[in-house]
């Protein structure tokens, strides 16, 4: 789940999701537990459509005094923007509380889901994210939160088009080939031209299996792509963008010209 900043809103322990326990009158200790090896989506950067839910998978270990009993802690990992897991301006909480397995008298290691849904994200959220974790004492609510367990990727995905014409075409003749590239809009449910952004133009010679760039252009405010090839030989021409630390890199599929 996830919540926007409001200190009332994360001031007790998640009683936001499936971490929910009753409100405690008095001001019980925090679960003795530290939080390590947090792995989200195998490290991968995690990438949004305009309108897409991701589920991702998250595992850790969990390490407690041998004299702390995990019977009644409940944990799972947060992401978060900020400087607090806790407190953070943006911030999502694993779905359930993650499924622990015992290693020894101090040691579990533990697994989660987390689920991000774009509609419920600002654009401004792509970036660097940090990974922490929580502990929540299932009888008394007392809770630990624990920052800096890493960064992960969060990514506004990226679409690109091409199409080059004519097709067929006569040899040493000139092909046109045209592209868009738009970007996931996470606040408005659509995609958004990108523009401002260097762009590749590739062919690959029919038969090589190998693509070669041709040219590299700059995407207009409308997100177009426009130039011109001389026609040398049949083969596939495709648009390449690299990305960026907020959006994710993507490659078009390849448009075939007949050259005669």
């Amino acid at each position: 789940m996830r919540i926007r900043a409001t200190v009332a809103a994360v001031s007790g322990a998640l009683a936001l999701s499936a971490f929910a326990v009753p409100a405690a009158h008095a001001a019980p200790a925090a679960p003795n537990v530290t939080f390590s090896n947090m792995k989200v989506n195998g490290g991968k950067a995690i990438t949004l459509g305009a309108t897409s839910t991701v589920k991702v998978k998250a595992t850790y270990t969990v390490t407690h005094p041998a004299a702390v009993s995990m019977s009644n802690v409940l944990t799972g990992p947060v992401l978060y923007r900020g400087t607090s897991a806790k407190y953070a301006d943006t911030q999502v909480v694993s779905d359930d509380p993650g499924t622990c397995t015992k290693v020894n008298s101090t040691t579990a290691n533990c697994t989660a889901t987390i689920t991000i849904p774009a509609r419920e994200l600002y654009n401004s959220d792509a970036g660097t994210w940090k990974k922490g974790g929580v502990a929540v004492d299932d009888k008394t609510g007392a809770d630990r939160w624990q920052n800096d367990l890493g960064t992960l990727p969060v990514r506004r995905a990226a679409q690109l088009t091409t199409d080059a014409a004519p097709e067929p075409v006569k040899k040493g003749r000139t092909i046109t080939v045209t592209g868009r590239l738009t970007r996931a809009d996470w606040q408005h449910g659509t995609w958004a031209a990108f523009g401002g952004q260097s762009v590749k133009l590739q062919f690959c010679k029919a038969g090589s299996g190998t693509y070669t760039t041709v040219k590299t252009l700059t995407s207009s405010a409308t997100g177009a792509l426009k130039t011109t090839v001389t026609a040398g030989s049949d083969g596939y021409y495709r648009y390449s963008f690299a990305g960026t630390s907020t959006t994710s890199a993507v490659t078009s599929k390849a448009d075939y010209v007949d050259v005669r």
